[in-house]
């Protein structure tokens, strides 16, 4: 069994629709209030990505930390609101760092970037994670809004 196996079936890892696998850790009992409504203080997942496939580009209503734990470096391709661009390269080696941020209403779609042909992180999403506040981008509505940066958007969405 490989590493990538190994970890899917000892973390219970499953698909995620943006990309990935992914397995719930954590989910605060204690709620607050938001725009849209009561939502746990915090949630955190383990998050798998592999070589050939990506997070593609999506944005939540909340904070979202990463926080790298082994494999490849991650590259977690950010646009802000305004458009603009920047990538937070999620790692041990130079020049990377091990935990990032990736700001409310930012739409980022994530990759890894290595030999090993995976890497695993964590997401902490706060106020916590609710999939009715997830936003799944398409290519020619994130395009069209952003052109500047049609090329990767379209390298990183599905649809």
């Amino acid at each position: 069994m490989n590493r990538i196996d190994t970890l899917v079936q000892q973390l219970q890892l499953l698909p995620h629709p943006e990309g990935g696998f992914y397995a719930e850790t954590y989910r605060s009992a204690t709620l607050v209030a938001t725009a849209n409504g009561p939502r746990p203080m915090s949630t955190a997942i383990y998050f798998l990505l592999t070589a050939g496939n990506f997070s593609a580009f999506h944005r939540i209503a909340s904070d979202e930390g990463w926080h790298h734990y082994e494999g490849d470096t991650v590259l977690v391709h950010v646009l802000s609101p305004e458009g603009n661009y920047s990538c937070i390269k999620l790692g041990k080696g130079d020049g990377e760092q091990q935990q990032g941020m990736v700001p409310a209403g930012h739409w980022f779609a994530s990759e890894t970037s290595g030999p090993l042909g995976y890497a695993l992180v964590g997401c902490t999403v706060a106020p916590g994670f609710d999939f009715a506040d997830f936003e799944l981008a398409t290519a020619a509505s994130l395009s069209s809004t952003m052109p500047a940066h049609r090329v990767l958007i379209e390298r990183l969405t599905r649809q």
